[in-house]
């Protein structure tokens, strides 16, 4: 592998699951016939061709002739010479999965893998299958959304670069062309070698920053037929247009001679024109800048407090404007690490295509709210938890199409992920229309495995989720790969709570079932009240604070022989701090109240003092064996001290 290979080989792979996700968004909508089926074969189409274009640059011969095989048959769909079926859009599916699965590995030696083989040999068949009695017309082509400019004006300057021996050759990238830069100076090493490079406008150093694609030109001294400099520079790859101009010496050098006698020409030297730059970061570099501008929120803490006392204005001033500067700074970094949900929304509804295909049933998608954003360490830890309740909901929640019929319901269930803000979180649901949880049986199955009470008669939804969420829970009658509503449950259930978050349902039988996973917008750096209990401090995230007020023994009463606050019209179970933490006496200490609130439940929280607000780095913790499991993560103080971060989830859980 050459350098220039070794270097763009991270960004060929994340640009080319870029393309795939356009691919199979794309093929879901050819496959939903909603009318819009030629503009979206020609996204295909262009995301296949990118990455044949990728892969021949980079060198990577199996994969540039896999996506030439499916690009010919698309170009075959669109020319109306091949027809759309239900079998060939499988094959394209199983082709999109091929190329997904050989990605990582792929290098300029590697061959076709299994299933690229067995993908283009159910590709070729349905393509030359024949047509169905009931199959659609052809899909017509789609014009090229995104027209580029013609080559820009060349200069006739008597210092023009593009006066001299040899021919013009002009050359446009298509819109899609990904690292243009790259591949405008591999059209001209192409060039290169059918003979002497004379010129190139705009110049090379220009053409290789750039990462638009562009229009340029080459004065080219070869002996080579028109077709071989096309084909020369067609095979660098998103290429759209290539003019061979082989007149063009004598017209150059005659307008050359106008420009020396004076005569005005209607072509003026021209630069590239701007651009707008987008810059890829690396997740490390921008996790390693996350770290350090967490040391510096500790230092500032550090610093506002050693300058509290301080009786010098000057010095005052100077330390409350860095502290601004500091803040400033952190809010642009965190708002760097921000992301949409939809990067990982995106995929999900291919997957929820096969799960439906996999289980017989009939499943229409909707995704909401995909600007949304959160932290991308936060949005990568989502996914998996996502995947779970999706299955959950297709297996277990949308009934079978005869069943929906005889029900009166649409034969396709409807299954819908929402992402929306919550405070300074986010929720994302997933939810049905199908048949609900059967409580009774929950109840029951719940009553054998010993994980309620004998003589409970009914579950309420917090109860519910608690046995449905235990390692292996199942009511199920048969087992299947996705079968069991407690299959992948738990994970959901401890994933989001060891996210500072947490996981509630609704369900109404025969209506359907919603799954709320509520998590932070971010885990580096939050808000939190910090909370005395004897001589320890504990930081409260300030997302599960409700409000905060005075010890009042009156509002402290006792019902079945345990306290409780009463707080307005609610009766609030009641904890102490020093009980929990430090498994000491309370009596006589205690002196504030913190009312916490962790998706619909709220407990009230005595410690003995609270010690103002303020944002914390969250640093990871390890807890020792046999230790309380209360806690997320340790934070530093601004005097040095460490103090750990209560998991307001397991306190509130435990009521």
């Amino acid at each position: 592998m050459t350098f220039d290979a070794v270097r763009y080989a991270e960004l060929f792979r994340t640009e080319s699951r870029e393309q795939l996700q356009t691919i199979n968004r794309a093929l879901l909508a050819m496959e939903s016939g909603d009318g819009s089926v030629p503009a979206a074969l020609a996204e295909v189409f262009r995301a296949v061709h990118t990455i044949k274009g990728m892969s021949a640059t980079l060198g990577y011969q199996s994969l540039a002739d896999f996506s030439h095989e499916m690009e010919s048959t698309l170009d075959a769909l669109r020319s109306g010479n091949a027809r759309s079926t239900p079998a060939l859009l499988d094959a394209l599916f199983s082709c999109a999965d091929a190329l997904e699965s050989a990605l990582g590995s792929s290098t300029e030696h590697s061959t076709a893998t299994d299933p690229m083989t067995d993908a283009i040999t159910r590709l070729r068949a349905a393509a030359h299958a024949p047509p169905p009695l009931t199959s659609a017309p052809p899909l017509a082509s789609a014009p090229h959304p995104f027209p580029l400019p013609p080559p820009p004006p060349l200069p006739v300057s008597p210092a023009d670069p593009l006066v001299g021996p040899g021919v013009i050759v002009r050359v446009r990238q298509s819109a899609e062309a990904i690292l243009p830069g790259v591949r405008a100076f591999l059209v001209v090493e192409k060039l290169r070698a059918l003979g002497e490079v004379g010129a190139v406008w705009p110049p090379v150093e220009v053409l290789q920053t750039a990462d638009t694609p562009q229009s340029f030109a080459v004065r080219l001294s070869t002996q080579a037929s028109v077709e071989a400099i096309e084909a020369a520079a067609r095979s660098a790859g998103d290429v759209e247009h290539v003019d061979v101009d082989v007149a063009a010496r004598t017209r150059r050098a005659s307008l050359a001679t106008r420009a020396l006698t004076g005569e005005e020409t209607d072509r003026e030297p021209t630069a590239p024109s701007a651009i707008t730059r987008q810059v890829r970061l690396d997740p490390a570099r921008l996790d390693t800048l996350v770290n350090l501008i967490g040391e510096l929120v500790i230092a500032r803490g550090r610093l506002l407090q050693l300058t509290a006392t301080h009786t010098d204005p000057a010095v005052d001033e100077t330390m409350q404007h860095a502290a601004r500067l500091i803040g400033e700074l952190q809010s642009e970094i965190m708002t760097i690490r921000m992301v949409p949900v939809g990067q990982v929304f995106d995929r999900f509804p291919r997957l929820v295509r096969d799960a439906a295909r996999q289980l017989g049933k009939e499943v229409t998608f909707v995704i909401e709210g995909k600007e949304i954003e959160l932290d991308r360490a936060l949005l990568d830890e989502v996914g998996e938890p996502v995947v779970h309740l999706l299955r959950n909901a297709i297996d277990h929640g949308i009934e079978a199409p005869s069943v929906r019929s005889a029900m009166g319901k649409p034969r396709a269930g409807r299954l819908s992920l929402t992402a929306s803000r919550d405070r300074v979180g986010v929720q994302i649901r997933v939810g049905d229309d199908g048949r609900g949880i059967d409580r009774q049986r929950v109840l029951m199955r719940a009553r054998e495995l010993g994980l309620i009470d004998e003589s409970l008669e009914a579950l309420d939804e917090e109860q519910l989720l608690r046995c449905i969420a235990q390692p292996g829970f199942s009511t199920a009658d048969a087992v299947s790969d996705m079968s069991g509503r407690g299959v992948g449950l738990d994970a959901v259930w401890t994933r989001a709570r060891a996210l500072g978050g947490a996981l509630s349902l609704h369900s109404v039988d025969g209506e359907g079932t919603v799954f709320t996973m509520r998590v932070p917008a971010t885990l580096a750096i939050v808000r939190a009240v910090l909370a005395r209990a004897g001589t320890e401090r504990y930081a409260l995230p300030l997302a599960h604070v409700r409000e905060t007020l005075e010890y009042d023994e009156h509002s402290v009463q006792t019902v079945k022989g345990r306290e409780v606050l009463v707080l307005r019209d609610e009766v609030l179970p009641l904890l102490y701090l020093r009980d929990v933490v430090l498994q000491s006496e309370h009596a006589g200490t205690t002196r504030e109240i913190v009312v916490l609130e962790h998706g619909d439940r709220r407990s009230g929280l005595v410690v003995d003092e609270l010690l103002g607000q303020q944002d914390y780095v969250v640093k990871p913790f390890d807890a020792a064996r046999e230790g309380l499991a209360i806690f997320t993560g340790a934070t530093i103080l601004p005097d040095g001290a460490p103090a750990l971060i209560v998991d307001v989830g397991s306190l509130v859980g435990s009521q």
